[in-house]
């Protein structure tokens, strides 16, 4: 399927969108508008469980915002915000869908693109992976959540860092202070991420949903989590959808010495749930 500048295929319940706007993959108004519509539609189908990004272009996954059309933005007196902006918002309903969102990023992601990468839930790159948020440079601040996204991701410290200095991040840093969750050789790179993707697809959906909710709770309150924890186990278990994984781990060997000494991953195999079909 396709709308614009992202077109995408679905297997295994992963739907494998590739990110394809020339000239140079500008996060303008029609790759906003495009991902809206992403989010709609695969939110919406109840065969996938994943979304897996990349990029067509050989040098950029995401370039930055459209600096003309910031330019074009009026100057002068201005009313006081009381909402994110219509980037920021849709950022953070990429950031809390349902959906499992991945990137495989071979090539730069700086400013507005870096900020859509961060929203996702897992970020995999090349050794060609950059990022950057370089808008302080140019007398703004990264405003499609990077300011206080990177925050939670990389530490504050590291944070003011990266968007002060407005720095290139290369891959093996990045790395290591967070701002991705694995590195592989380009070659590798999308077979890698796409097993990875084929893993969490195949995990019950309502479980993955309240893991993603949970998780994002714990950031704002433990104690809060904790309590959402516990609903969201009760509500897994009244709703029985345990039930079959549970059998298939028992007759699989689970719960025995031999089994879960010797045969561990075989087990695991056999309890996770097929994808969706």
């Amino acid at each position: 399927m396709a709308e614009g500048p992202l077109h995408w295929e679905v297997s295994s319940g992963v739907a494998e969108v590739v990110i394809d706007h020339p000239p140079t993959n500008l996060v303008d108004g029609p790759l906003i508008g495009a991902v809206l519509q992403l989010l709609d539609a695969l939110e919406g189908d109840p065969a996938v469980r994943v979304a897996l990004l990349s990029s067509a272009d050989p040098d950029f996954f995401l370039m930055h915002g459209d600096v003309d059309g910031i330019l074009a933005i009026p100057r002068g007196s201005r009313a006081r915000a009381t909402e994110p902006n219509p980037a920021a918002a849709l950022f953070e309903r990429l950031h809390r869908s349902p959906l499992v969102s991945i990137a495989a990023v071979d090539g730069a992601a700086r400013g507005g693109g870096a900020e859509l990468l961060a929203a996702l839930d897992l970020r995999y790159g090349s050794e060609r992976a950059v990022l950057g948020q370089p808008e302080v440079a140019m007398g703004i601040l990264p405003g499609a959540g990077g300011t206080a996204r990177l925050p939670h991701l990389l530490g504050r410290s590291r944070a003011l860092d990266v968007i002060l200095t407005g720095r290139d991040v290369g891959a093996e840093e990045a790395l290591r202070i967070g701002w991705l969750d694995g590195v592989f050789p380009r070659a590798a790179l999308t077979d890698e991420v796409r097993a990875i993707a084929r893993r969490v697809a195949a995990m019950p959906g309502a479980s993955i949903a309240a893991v993603k909710r949970v998780v994002d709770t714990s950031l704002r309150s433990f104690d809060e989590a904790l309590v959402e924890e516990t609903d969201a186990f009760g509500a897994l278990t009244a709703a029985g959808g345990h039930v079959a994984p549970m059998e298939r781990f028992l007759a699989a060997g689970g719960q025995t010495r031999e089994g879960e000494t010797t045969r561990w991953d075989e087990i695991m195999r056999a309890t996770r749930e097929g994808p969706p079909s």
